[in-house]
């Protein structure tokens, strides 16, 4: 009886294999790069603003920028194959 369970665990279900698909990984680069802007923006309102965190931050949404342009390259090519 626990041999079927163990067997069970071991095949993903069609839900998994959706939490790893490349249109998942690109909604969450998008909500990512989205949360940057927003902590940017309000970073860079601030009085004394932090110059250092405001390059890293930058640093980091462009970094995700070309991981979303990547992944939507990946889902849909514009030269054929």
């Amino acid at each position: 009886m626990n041999k079927g369970r163990a067997k069970d665990a071991s095949v993903p279900s069609p839900l998994d294999s959706n939490l790893h698909s490349l249109s998942r990984q690109l909604i969450e680069l998008r909500i990512e790069h989205a949360d940057l802007d927003a902590s940017i923006d309000s970073l860079s309102e601030a009085a004394p603003q932090d110059e250092l965190m405001l390059r890293r931050l930058k640093k980091r949404r462009l970094a995700l920028r070309d991981q979303i342009a990547r992944l939507e390259n990946a889902l849909d090519p514009k030269e054929p194959a």
